[in-house]
This record gives C-alpha cells, sequence and structure tokens, in this order.
C-alpha cells in the first residue's frame, strides 16, 4: 500500500527561510553548447557553487538546526560518502556542536580533508566499512551507544525538505521549467524537488537517474519497495547505494516520471566536456544529471530542461581513471591478450600492417613470467576514431593473429586492466 504524501509535513518554503544565512542561493546558468547539441533549453543548477560545493548542506543545515538544545549538546553522527559528511561538518561548525562523522574506507581523501576542514576542530572521523551502507550500520550503532543524534543522509523528513530547496530556487528562476534531470542516490534529493514540483509546477516533467553500476532506485521499483544490491559499482561514490531509503522510495516512487541508469563511462566523457568547455569541475554525482541528456533527447527537444550538478567535490587524482573509462566508453580504447603467430617478425607485422597510421600502443606486457616472447601479451590500443575499430579487427584476423578481447569480459578486465 502506499504511503498517503498528503500526510508528510514537508515545507521546502519554510525551510529555504531557515536555511537562507547560511546555505548559498546557487545560480541557474543556460548552457549554449548542450543547448545546441540536444535542441533544447538546458540550464544547469550549479549546486557545485555550494559553500561545500554540493546541495547536501540544505538537508543537513535544515535537519542540525531544527534539533533541541538538549540534543545539540548531546552531540550528532551521521555516514556519509563525503558530501552529507561536508554539511554535516559544516553545520556543526556554525551552530558549534560536537559531531562524529563515519566514512567508507575507500572515501577519496579529498572528501576527508575538506571534511575536516569544515569541522575545524567540531567533528571527529571515523573510517569503517567498505561502503556506504557497511559505513551507515556502525555509525547507527555508535549513535544508540553515545545518545546522540543520528543525522540520516537523505532519509529524513527534514533532509528531503532542505534538498527540496533547490526546487524552490529553480522555480524562481525559471517559473516555465519543462523538465527537471535528478540524480539519485539514497533519494533525498529527488523526493524533495519531486514533492516540491508536484505542489507548485505539476505539469513540469521529473526525471530520475541514477548509476548503472548502483540501480537501488529501479530495483526498489522492481520489487515493490526498497531492497538491497547484492554488490555495486561504486565509482559514484556521491550517489552508489545499495539500497534506497524507504521515506525516498515511497515519495520518488509516485512522483517522479521515469527513472534511467546512466552508465559510468558515459558519466567520465560528461565530466572531462564539461571541464574542457565550460571549466566546470564536477563529481561523477554532478556529471550524472548532465550525462542523463543523452538518455532523454527525444523527450526534451523544445523544452526548457534543468539539470542538477549536485556536487563538485572531485579528486584531481581520479582524473586519469575518469580519462580511461571515458576512452573505454566511447570506444577508443581497446585492451586484448594476443598471442602472437610463431613466425619472425609478428610484433613488426602487428604494428606496421594491423595497426592504423593513426592508432597508438598505449600498453603492452608479455604476461609469461618465463618463454614471455612465445606466451601471450596483454596490449592496449588507443583507436583514432571508434569507426576503426571493426577494420582493425578484420585486420588482425586477416594476419592470423590470435586475441581475446578484454573489454568484453568483464572479470579479466578487472583481473589485468
Amino acid at each position: 500500500m502506499s504511503l498517503d504524501l498528503s500526510t508528510l509535513d514537508i515545507n521546502s518554503l519554510q525551510a529555504k527561510e531557515r536555511i537562507k544565512a547560511i546555505v548559498t542561493r546557487t545560480p541557474l546558468q543556460y548552457n549554449l553548447h548542450l543547448s545546441e547539441k540536444y535542441g533544447a533549453d538546458v540550464y544547469l543548477k550549479r549546486e557545485d557553487l555550494q559553500v561545500v560545493r554540493s546541495y547536501k548542506l540544505r538537508g543537513a543545515f535544515n535537519k542540525i538546526s531544527s534539533l533541541s538544545a538538549e540534543q545539540r549538546a548531546a552531540g550528532v553522527v551521521c555516514a556519509s560518502a563525503g558530501n552529507h559528511a561536508q554539511g554535516v561538518a559544516f553545520s556543526c561548525k556554525r551552530l558549534d556542536i560536537q559531531g562524529v562523522i563515519f566514512m567508507p574506507g575507500p572515501t577519496p581523501r579529498q572528501k576527508i580533508t575538506q571534511t575536516e576542514m569544515w569541522g575545524n576542530g567540531n567533528i571527529e572521523i571515523i573510517l569503517t566499512g567498505d561502503t556506504f551502507d557497511d559505513c551507515q550500520k556502525a555509525a547507527i550503532e555508535y549513535c544508540a551507544q553515545n545518545n546522540m543524534t543520528f543525522i540520516p543522509p537523505f532519509d529524513d523528513l527534514q533532509i528531503i525538505e532542505g534538498q527540496g530547496t533547490v526546487a524552490v530556487e529553480i522555480l524562481e528562476d525559471l517559473p516555465d521549467v519543462d523538465a527537471i534531470i535528478l540524480p539519485i542516490g539514497g533519494g533525498g534529493l529527488s523526493s524533495g524537488v519531486s514533492f516540491h514540483m508536484r505542489k507548485y509546477s505539476p505539469t513540469t516533467k521529473l526525471y530520475g537517474v541514477e548509476p548503472e553500476g548502483a540501480p537501488s532506485m529501479q530495483a526498489a521499483l522492481k520489487n515493490g519497495g526498497p531492497i538491497a544490491l547484492d554488490q555495486i559499482n561504486k565509482f559514484v561514490d556521491g550517489a552508489a547505494v545499495k539500497k534506497i531509503g524507504q521515506l525516498t522510495y515511497d515519495i520518488s516512487s509516485q512522483l517522479l516520471d521515469s527513472v534511467k541508469s546512466i552508465p559510468e563511462g558515459k558519466i567520465c566523457t560528461t565530466i572531462l566536456e564539461l571541464y574542457n568547455k565550460d571549466a566546470i569541475v564536477a563529481e561523477p554525482a554532478g556529471a550524472l544529471s548532465i550525462a542523463a541528456l543523452e538518455f532523454h533527447k527525444e523527450e526534451i527537444k523544445g523544452k526548457k530542461v534543468v539539470c542538477v550538478v549536485s556536487g563538485g567535490n572531485n579528486d584531481i587524482d581520479r582524473m586519469g581513471e575518469i580519462k580511461e573509462m571515458s576512452l573505454l566508453y566511447e570506444g577508443f580504447k581497446h585492451y586484448f591478450i594476443v598471442r602472437f603467430p610463431q613466425r619472425p617478425g609478428a610484433l613488426r607485422l602487428l604494428v606496421t600492417e594491423v595497426l592504423g597510421p593513426k592508432d597508438d600502443i598505449t600498453r603492452f606486457e608479455y604476461i609469461k613470467k618465463t618463454e614471455r616472447e612465445r606466451g601471450p601479451a596483454l596490449i592496449g590500443i588507443e583507436l583514432n576514431s571508434p569507426k576503426d575499430y571493426i577494420p582493425f579487427i578484420e585486420r588482425l584476423k586477416a594476419y592470423k593473429f590470435d586475441f581475446i578481447e578484454i573489454n568484453k569480459d568483464q572479470t579479466l578486465f578487472e583481473y589485468l586492466v
């Protein structure tokens, strides 16, 4: 049985007044090259320009500022892959209360450092678990043991209400918006924005998007309720959640027009394009809604569309990985295990006859430790164009090279590359 949304006390207009002295009103920017590419008026809601470089501050401050004096004195606890942590840390410092922040072990160092900076003596960070879900379990146990208040990252009315202030600002700046594309991790942003929009702009289309490797909302929709995924791809760390919240599911499942998953490789391509064309530094979750334009191009033609750039906390150390994933997704880069024909000059033949004139070998290593030259080799090839792929494969076959395409075997790819 669906939750009756009319019973929920969510008022993002009041939340906007509550947080306005702390939270930055972020710009809604028209983007020329995206508009021309998709035949639509594309606007970017720049939450990457928020004071902590993500929208998460909105919900965190709205929740923490509503606590009683006794709750503030006892302190707060949260679990976060980074952005919610920074929002909580900033709020603790501004309100001068103590906080303990649990973060997954693989959290990028840049996000940990930023969280420490915003907390500036008012917080303690504990790294635990491999995923957000592991981390949250530990945080909740700690909170109960120490009689502190848990600040959920998404599944909470006041958090959702705070995230909904994004929608308040969008409608103030673009009252006739036709569609909004919303990234989904735990569902707080999609719930808050969709709840406000359905009340004040019911005809606006609301498209939820999530990483292909962590489709927790789509799994919940198929299951008829939240269900934990067995495993997830943690690359889009700001939106990689194993299980959607119950409350956020109840709201988003009733109010969103659709939910689609976006490949991580496409997100990487989008990150690079945003940086090169618009000097925008977006984290993977922040680029998610813009990457999704390609998957909604028919629905948005001629429309006024807003993409929420949810965060800009990207670690520069990840750029090599991001470029690699983009090249793989776009079809420029391919990896092979190649067994050379047992005849003289086979390697020279590969270079002179099989490779195209503008193709490049980016990796070459023999796999065997003994008799290496007679064994297979791991070879990375970067093509001049994705269109060169089929001719390259045909030349490999024509010259009798025995090969395995690693790109098409995820297990082998993860093991060797």
